[in-house]
C-alpha cells in the first residue's frame, strides 16, 4: 500500500475534511496548504497526483496521535525517514488507543483472523526472533475495519 492510499482510507474512515487533515500536520508542527492534501488524495492517474513521502506520512500519523491522545511531555519525537507498514499499523494502534483484543475485532469485522501471537509479532522490534513484517492485506484489512468500527453507516 503507497502512504497515499493509507492517508485517503484514513481521512475517510474519520470523515476529516480538508481543514481537519491541515490542522493533524499542525500538531506535528508542520505546515501543509489545502493543495498539497488535495494532490495526495488523487488517483494515481491525476496529473496533479503527488506522492506522499514516508515522512510527511509519519508527520500526519504523529498529528493524529496528537490529536486523539493529547501531546506528551517533553520533546516530540521526530518523524521516521522511512516508513515500514508495521510502524504505520503501530502508530495507529496507539492514536486508536488499541489493545489486542480491539485489534482483532478490528481484524474480525473486516473477515480477517489472526491469533494474538501472529498480532503481537507485527509489533516488536525488527531484531527480535519473533518480529513479522506487516503485509499489505493485513494492514488494509486492518483500514477497512476501523472504517467499520468508527463510520459504520457506510458500505464498503
Amino acid at each position: 500500500m503507497t502512504n497515499n492510499d493509507i492517508l485517503r482510507r484514513v481521512r475517510y474512515a474519520f470523515d476529516f475534511n480538508d481543514s481537519k487533515m491541515i490542522a493533524l500536520f499542525g500538531l506535528a508542527d508542520h505546515q501543509v496548504t489545502r493543495e498539497q492534501i488535495s494532490n495526495w488524495l488523487k488517483k494515481d492517474d491525476d496529473p496533479s497526483y503527488q506522492e506522499c513521502s514516508d515522512s510527511e506520512m509519519a508527520i500526519f500519523l504523529n498529528g493524529l496521535i496528537i490529536d486523539r491522545r493529547g501531546k506528551k511531555e517533553g520533546p516530540q519525537p521526530g518523524p521516521e525517514q522511512r516508513l515500514t507498514n508495521n510502524i504505520i499499523f503501530k502508530k495507529l494502534r496507539i492514536a486508536l488507543n488499541l489493545k489486542a483484543e480491539d485489534i482483532l475485532e478490528i481484524l474480525g469485522l473486516a473477515g480477517m483472523r489472526i491469533s494474538e501471537h501472529e498480532l503481537s509479532a507485527f509489533f516488536r522490534r525488527p531484531d527480535h526472533k519473533h518480529y513479522r513484517e506487516c503485509k499489505d492485506q493485513v494492514l488494509r484489512n486492518f483500514l477497512k475495519g476501523v472504517q467499520l468500527k468508527y463510520r459504520p453507516d457506510t458500505a464498503m
